[in-house]
C-alpha cells in the first residue's frame, strides 16, 4: 500500500498555487486575517519555567544570609495581578477568535471562496466547542506540569540531613525520572492538538458534529492505517519547521525593506525631540506603532502559503486514507487529472 503522506506533497503544492493564484489582493488580505489568529490558537508549554531564584527559601525557614526575604509592596502586587489577568484574559480570546477561525479556513479551501463573515455565522457554534476541548486539553497539561513541578521540587523543599541542605541528589534522580514523562505527555498532547486541527475540524464540517463525536469517527480510521496517520505526523512535523523557516525568511526580508521608510521617519521623530519634545514623542510612538502593525501584518501574508499548503496537505491525506472524509473532492479530482494529462 502506498504511504500518501509521500503521494500527496506534490498535489498540494498544486492545490495551493491553484487556491492562491492568480494573485487576488482581497483573498490573500483576507487570508491574512484568518491565519494571524490561527497562529495563536497553541499554547506554548515550553514557556513554563520553574525557577527557584537564589536566595529564596521555603515558608517557615530562615533565610541562609541572615536578612529577610524581599517583600514586594502591595500596589506592586496588585498591578502584577492585574496584568496577568488581562494576558489570561485576551490570551481566552484569541484563543476562542482562534478556534472559530479554524472552521472559517478549512470552508475557505473547501468552497475555494474566502468569506469571513459568512463562514464565521455557520460555524461559530462548533468553533465554541472547539475552543472549550482545547480549553480543558490545556488546563490538563497545565495541572500535569504542576505535579510533575512539584514532584521535583519536594526534595529542594524538604531539606536534607543538615539544617537547610537541600536533597540535590534526591532531586536530580527525580528530574531523571520526570523527563521522560514529560517527553511522552508533549508528545501525546502535540498529537491530540494536532490531529484535531487538522483532521477533527475537517470532519466536524463535513458531517456537522462536535468534537468528540469528529474525534470518534476519526478514529475509526486510525487503527486500520496506523502507518499512514505515523508517516503523517512524521512529514508534517517536518514540513512544519521548513515552512516556518521560510515564512521566518521571508519576514525578516520584509522587516528590513519595512526599516528603510519607518528608519527615515523614525529619524524626523529624533530631530522633532529636540526641537519640540511632545511632538517628537507623539510621532515617535505613531511611527513604532505602525512599524509594529506592518510587521504583523507582514508576517501574516508570509504565513498564508505556508499554512494553505499544510492545511492542503492534510486534507489530502485524510481523503485518501477514507474517501466519505474527503472535503474537498472537486479540487482532488482536477489535480490528479492534470498529472495524468502531463
Amino acid at each position: 500500500m502506498p504511504l500518501y503522506a509521500l503521494e500527496d506533497l506534490d498535489d498540494a503544492l498544486d492545490a495551493t498555487r491553484a487556491f492562491l493564484f492568480p494573485f487576488d489582493r482581497s483573498r490573500w488580505v483576507r487570508l491574512a486575517l484568518v491565519v494571524l489568529f490561527l497562529g495563536t490558537t497553541g499554547a506554548n508549554l515550553n514557556a513554563f519555567q520553574f525557577n527557584l531564584p537564589a536566595g529564596q527559601v521555603a515558608p517557615g525557614r530562615p533565610p541562609a544570609n541572615g536578612f529577610p526575604a524581599p517583600v514586594l509592596p502591595g500596589n506592586v502586587l496588585a498591578i502584577i495581578a492585574a496584568l496577568v489577568v488581562l494576558g489570561v484574559a485576551v490570551g481566552l480570546v484569541f484563543l476562542l477568535v482562534g478556534s472559530v477561525m479554524e472552521f472559517v479556513f478549512v470552508e475557505s479551501l473547501r468552497r475555494e471562496e474566502v468569506r469571513v463573515r459568512r463562514y464565521w455565522g455557520e460555524r461559530w457554534r462548533q468553533g465554541l466547542r472547539l475552543f472549550g476541548f482545547r480549553l480543558v486539553l490545556g488546563l490538563l497539561v497545565v495541572g500535569s506540569l504542576a505535579v510533575l513541578a512539584a514532584l521535583f521540587f519536594a526534595p529542594l523543599l524538604l531539606g536534607g540531613p543538615g539544617p537547610g541542605e537541600p536533597l540535590g541528589g534526591l532531586a536530580a534522580v527525580v528530574l531523571l525520572l520526570l523527563l521522560p514523562v514529560a517527553l511522552v505527555l508533549g508528545v501525546v498532547v502535540g498529537l491530540v492538538d494536532g490531529f484535531t486541527t487538522v483532521f477533527v475540524v475537517p470532519v466536524m464540517v463535513l458531517e456537522d458534529c462536535g468534537v468528540l463525536a469528529g474525534w470518534r469517527r476519526l478514529w475509526a480510521t486510525i487503527p486500520p492505517n496506523p502507518w499512514q496517520y505515523l508517516a503523517y505526523a512524521v512529514a508534517g512535523f517536518v514540513l512544519s519547521i521548513v515552512g516556518g523557516l521560510l515564512a521566518g525568511i521571508a519576514v525578516a526580508v520584509g522587516v528590513l525593506l519595512l526599516l528603510i521608510p519607518f528608519g527615515l521617519l523614525a529619524a524626523v521623530g529624533v530631530l522633532l525631540l529636540e526641537a519640540v519634545p511632545p511632538l517628537g514623542v507623539g510621532v515617535l510612538v505613531v511611527v513604532g506603532v505602525l512599524f509594529a502593525l506592518s510587521v504583523i501584518a507582514f508576517a501574516a501574508l508570509a504565513q498564508v502559503p505556508v499554512v494553505t499548503y499544510l492545511r492542503y496537505y492534510a486534507l489530502l491525506v485524510l481523503g485518501d486514507v477514507d474517501p466519505d472524509l474527503d472535503l474537498i473532492p472537486g479540487r482532488r479530482a482536477a489535480i490528479r487529472r492534470e498529472t495524468i494529462e502531463e
